[in-house]
C-alpha cells in the first residue's frame, strides 16, 4: 500500500452531501472503478454523508484512493454524535438515513468490500472499501488518516507499507512545515523507501535520509516485521510518535533527535517483542500524544482505518498536517 493523502469533505448542509459525492466520483474515476463500481461509491458516500446530516448535523467524509495491493476506494465517515445505541438496528436491511433511495448502513454493507462501523455517545466511524476485484481487496489488517492542515491542499505527510517475502516494512514520514514543499520531502521518502531492497530499518532510514539530503528534510520512522514473527524492529529520527497497543498494555517507541536529510545522530534500531495481537499505531506531531485507546470500549478489536479515525477525530490540532497509521501485527500485515 502506498501513501495518497485524505480527500476531506465537511458536512453540515444538505449541499455538502452532492458536493462529497462528485468529490467521490472524481477519487473513483482516478482508481480505476467501473461505472457499477463507481455507481456504488456514489450511494455508500451519500448515504454516510446523510446518515451524518440527519443524525449528528455535522461531520466529515474522507475519501482515500487505495492503491495497492488491491486498487479501489475507501470512505471514512466520522461525526461528534450522538451516537448509535443500536448498531444492528440501524444495519437492518430496511432501516433508512432518510432522504436517500438507498436503505441506510445495510445498504453501505451490502456494496462494500469491506466494511466496519463504531458508535458511542461521543459520536460513530464508519468505513467502506470499494475495490476493482474481491480477490484484490485491501489489506484489513491497515488502516491509515494522512489529512492536509486545515486550508492546505497538499499534505507534508506521508505512509506507504510495502509486502515482502520474508519482512512487512512500514514508513510514515513528515516533512518539514507544510504545503507544497513539505509534500515533495515527503513523496521523496516514499519513493526512496519503495526503491529500497533493504530489509534492516537502520540501513533504510540511512538510504531515505541521501534521498533528502538535497531538501528541508524530515521527521522519519521505519518499522520492520518479520512474517510470522513476534517481534518489531523500529528506527525513528522526529517527531513521529509511535506506540506498540495490546491487550497488556500500551508501550512507547523510542525516536532519536534530529532531521531526516539534515543533522542527526546516528540512528539506532530498537526490537519490540509483542505477544498475540497487538496493534502498532505510528503518528505525525499533527496529532496529540496525550489519548487512551482504552477509553473507548471495543474500538481496538475494530477495523484499523476506525481506529485511525477515531484519534483523528479527537485528537488532531488542527494546525498541522496529520497521519496516523495503524497496523493490526499478529495477524501478518499482508492477509487480506
Amino acid at each position: 500500500m502506498t501513501s495518497v493523502a485524505h480527500v476531506v469533505c465537511e458536512i453540515s448542509d444538505s449541499s455538502h452531501v452532492g458536493e462529497a459525492r462528485r468529490c467521490a466520483a472524481r477519487v473513483a474515476h482516478s482508481a480505476g472503478l467501473d461505472s457499477t463500481q463507481c455507481g456504488n461509491v456514489a450511494i455508500v458516500v451519500t448515504e454516510l454523508a446523510t446518515n451524518i446530516l440527519n443524525h449528528a448535523a455535522r461531520g466529515t467524509i474522507l475519501l482515500h484512493e487505495l492503491v495497492a495491493p488491491g486498487a479501489g476506494v475507501e470512505v471514512i465517515a466520522i461525526d461528534r454524535g450522538p451516537g448509535m445505541p443500536n448498531i444492528d438496528h440501524c444495519m437492518a436491511d430496511g432501516y433508512s438515513t432518510g432522504g436517500t433511495k438507498g436503505n441506510g448502513l445495510g445498504a453501505v454493507r451490502r456494496l462494500a468490500d469491506q466494511f466496519d462501523v463504531w458508535s458511542d455517545a461521543r459520536g460513530t466511524a464508519a468505513v467502506a472499501r470499494i475495490v476493482q476485484s474481491r480477490g484484490g481487496a485491501t489489506s484489513a489488517a491497515i488502516g491509515c488518516v494522512c489529512v492536509p492542515k486545515d486550508g492546505e491542499q497538499q499534505c507534508g505527510d506521508a505512509w506507504a507499507v510495502r509486502f515482502d517475502q520474508q519482512t512487512d516494512s512500514i514508513l510514515v514520514v513528515d516533512g518539514l512545515g507544510h504545503g507544497p514543499d513539505a509534500e515533495t520531502v515527503a513523496l521523496a521518502a516514499v519513493a526512496a523507501f519503495r526503491r529500497s531492497a533493504l530489509d534492516d530499518a537502520k540501513a533504510m532510514l540511512e538510504q531515505v535520509d541521501a534521498a533528502l539530503r538535497a531538501s528541508r528534510g524530515a521527521a522519519v520512522a521505519v518499522a520492520m516485521v518479520p512474517k510470522n514473527g513476534q517481534s518489531l524492529r523500529y528506527c525513528a529520527v522526529g517527531n513521529i510518535g509511535g506506540r506498540l497497543e495490546s491487550a497488556s498494555g500500551s508501550r512507547g517507541l523510542v525516536s532519536g533527535n534530529g532531521i531526516v536529510g539534515g543533522s542527526f545522530r546516528t540512528p539506532q534500531t530498537f526490537e519490540y517483542d509483542f505477544a498475540g495481537e497487538t496493534l502498532l499505531i505510528l503518528f505525525s506531531d499533527g496529532l496529540q500524544s496525550r489519548w487512551d485507546l482504552d477509553a473507548y470500549a471495543g474500538l481496538r478489536f475494530r477495523h484499523p482505518a476506525l481506529i485511525a479515525a477515531i484519534l483523528f477525530r479527537d485528537f488532531s490540532r488542527g494546525r498541522d498536517d496529520v497521519t496516523v497509521l495503524v497496523v493490526r501485527l499478529g495477524t501478518g500485515t499482508s492477509r487480506k
